[in-house]
């Protein structure tokens, strides 16, 4: 009997309909990404099974159902532990999952731990602030310019031509923008002028592997080099991306530093790394993706993986293929037991 594998969800018009605005709805998925989903999990001999998003998922566990793998792309709504929600109901009900678990889903979205955790291992991260009032902005020290980003957000929201800052009168305008738009703390770090990547990683711990790194550039060379909100929206028109050809080293630097990244914050079966390099033409690190979009062509971990000759169903076989390998070998994490402390 085939395996049956739950898809969890949250689509954009499900939200739309009840009123929250495009904005808000940003980090969610299309119809078509599901349907792409849904068909190539198919593809590979799985019956699937659409669930849709959290509250869905809590009545049909309440009702008894179970499935043998949940396919989590669900990135929640509300708080900084959003990510984390899914991944809690599943591990209340005993249910297995892809992607990563609670906690690394609620550190890695809070883009200060992250960076935190990071820096920690001693991997390069620009130094940093965070702002949770405007009090806080005459404590920091860092070298101008900045930049100055919503603490747990993705998709590029709060991130505008605004975001890179000269002058403390700045600084000031923008962190009170967005505290007063997000309701949550600013991450304030010093600037990176130079080349920026993402870098495709699928597995878990050890058998984590990079896949393939993908360059951002800008179209049009007169506006600054910023992946904003809009040019994240826009991209076709307002983005070039491409791999990197120019700079072996560079490149390899990248990728490891990803991979390192990835291990580091125990990410596991498959995610994205967004690095940018300093003035040094050193890549640090920016934030991870634990669970990165997966629109077969319009997402950027696809995106890598075909740049690299990876066909959409290889890299969600890849995904699920590490997940279940967890799942037999009765690991949650890395080499952890479930039900056992690790030292």
């Amino acid at each position: 009997m085939s395996q049956k594998i739950g898809l969890v969800y949250d689509l954009r018009s499900d939200y739309l309909a009840e009123g929250f605005t495009e904005e808000d709805v940003a980090e969610f998925d299309s119809e078509g990404t599901i349907t792409a989903l849904e068909a190539t999990i198919m593809s590979l001999g799985y019956v699937v099974v659409r669930i849709g998003n959290a509250r869905r998922l809590c009545e049909r566990l309440v009702r008894g159902e179970r499935w043998d793998m949940i396919f989590n792309i669900a990135e929640g709504l509300g708080g900084r532990c959003r990510e984390a929600q899914v991944p809690a109901l599943l591990e209340l009900f005993g249910v297995p999952y892809t992607f990563s678990d609670p906690l690394v889903c609620a550190a890695t979205l809070d883009k200060a731990i992250a960076k935190r955790l990071v820096a920690q291992a001693g991997l390069r991260t620009p130094p940093f602030a965070v702002v949770r009032a405007m009090a806080d902005v005459e404590a920091i020290t860092l070298r101008y310019p900045l930049f100055a980003k919503p603490l747990a957000e993705g998709t590029g929201k709060g991130i505008d031509q605004n975001s890179r800052i000269d002058a403390p009168e700045q600084l000031k305008a923008v962190c009170a923008e967005l505290l007063d738009r997000y309701r949550q703390p600013v991450l304030v770090e010093e600037y990176l002028p130079g080349r920026e990547f993402t870098v495709g990683v699928v597995g878990t711990a050890e058998n984590a592997r990079v896949i393939g790194t993908m360059e951002i550039e800008m179209r049009k060379k007169d506006e600054p080099a910023i992946y904003s909100y809009v040019n994240k929206e826009e991209c076709a028109s307002r983005i070039v991306y491409h791999p990197i050809t120019d700079d072996m080293p560079l490149k390899a630097e990248a990728e490891q530093l990803a991979l390192d990244s990835f291990r580091e914050l125990e990410c596991r079966d498959g995610g994205r790394v967004d690095l940018r390099c300093d003035a040094d033409g050193r890549p640090c690190f920016i934030e991870v993706n634990p669970l990165a979009g997966l629109h077969p062509t319009h997402s950027d971990l696809p995106m890598i993986a075909t740049q690299e000759g990876m066909p959409y169903p290889m890299l969600i076989k890849a995904i699920l293929d590490s997940a279940f390998a967890r799942v037999s070998r009765g690991v949650q994490n890395t080499d952890t037991p479930q039900g056992a402390i690790a030292n």
